[in-house]
C-alpha cells in the first residue's frame, strides 16, 4: 500500500517547492527580458533599412516632416515616421501613417489616409521594452508608441536643448557630416533622452529592473544596446555620441 505523507514530510516538501520556485523565477524574467531586447534591436534594425534607403534617395536628409505650429513651419523630428500619436502637440494627434515619411520606405501593407478615424497599428515601430515614460506637462504615460506613434526617435537635438539640432538641421535638409559614423547614433529608443536638459524623464525599468538604457541604429547602420544612459547633460559616452562632430556648435 501507499504511504501516506506525514504533515512534516508534506511541509518539506513544500518548503524545496517554495525554494525552487524563488531560484528559477529571476532566471525566467531574466530571459523574458532577454527576448524583449532582442526583438527590440531587431525592430530597430528594420527601420535602419528603411532609413538607408530614404536617405539615398533624398540628398542625404533623414526622414522629417515640416508642419504649421502657429502659423510657423517647424520640422517635427517625432513625426520621422510610426502611427498617428495621442499627444494634442506638434501634430502628433493630426499626422498618422499617411503622411509621416519613413513609412513609405518600410513594407507596412495598405496603410490607410490620415482621414481614416481608426489608428493604424504599425508593430515595427513598437518595442516590447517600451514602458513609458513621465512627459512634462502630461505626466506619466505607459507607452511612448502610443503617445507619439513609435517607441522610437530620431537623433535631432541634443541633450542641452532641443534647439541645439544634431543630425536634422533646425530648418530641415541634409543630414551633417558625420566624423565617427560608429559611435554618432541616428534613431534609438525614448530612453536615450531621459536626462535632457537635466531632468529626470523616469524612463527606467526598459531594459532591466531600476536601470535608464537604451537600444541604438548608428549612422554606420549597426544596432547596438542597451547601452547606459548616464544621468545629467552627457552628449558623447564611450558607447555612443549625440554630436556629428565633438566641437559640434
Amino acid at each position: 500500500m501507499r504511504r501516506a505523507f506525514t504533515l512534516v514530510e508534506l511541509l518539506v516538501v513544500i518548503a524545496i517547492i517554495a525554494l525552487l520556485i524563488g531560484v528559477l523565477l529571476p532566471s525566467l524574467g531574466s530571459a523574458r527580458q532577454a527576448a524583449k531586447n532582442v526583438s527590440c534591436m531587431s525592430r530597430l534594425q528594420q527601420l535602419g533599412v528603411g532609413i538607408s534607403m530614404y536617405l539615398d534617395e533624398n540628398k542625404g536628409a533623414l526622414p522629417q516632416l515640416t508642419v504649421d505650429i502657429g502659423g510657423k513651419a517647424a520640422v517635427i523630428g517625432a513625426l520621422f515616421g510610426g502611427k498617428r500619436g495621442s499627444l494634442p502637440a506638434y501634430g502628433i494627434n493630426v499626422y498618422g501613417a499617411a503622411r509621416r515619411p519613413l513609412n513609405r520606405y518600410l513594407s507596412l501593407g495598405n496603410v490607410p489616409d490620415d482621414q481614416d478615424p481608426t489608428t493604424f497599428e504599425l508593430e515595427v515601430y513598437r518595442s516590447p521594452c517600451d514602458r513609458g515614460g513621465e512627459v512634462p506637462g502630461f505626466g506619466r504615460v505607459p507607452s511612448f508608441y502610443d503617445l507619439l506613434g513609435a517607441s522610437y526617435t530620431l537623433n535631432d537635438h541634443a541633450l542641452d536643448s532641443e534647439s541645439r539640432a544634431t543630425l536634422v538641421p533646425l530648418a530641415g535638409g541634409k543630414m551633417p557630416q558625420i566624423e565617427t559614423p560608429t559611435k554618432t547614433w541616428v534613431l534609438g529608443s525614448h530612453p536615450i533622452y531621459n536626462f535632457q536638459t537635466g531632468e529626470d524623464r523616469g524612463l527606467v525599468d526598459w531594459y532591466g529592473p531600476r536601470t535608464v538604457r537604451a537600444t541604438l541604429l548608428f549612422a554606420d547602420f549597426h544596432v547596438g544596446g542597451p547601452f547606459t544612459v548616464p544621468p545629467g547633460i552627457v552628449n558623447t559616452t564611450p558607447d555612443y555620441r549625440f554630436l556629428p562632430r565633438e566641437n559640434w556648435p
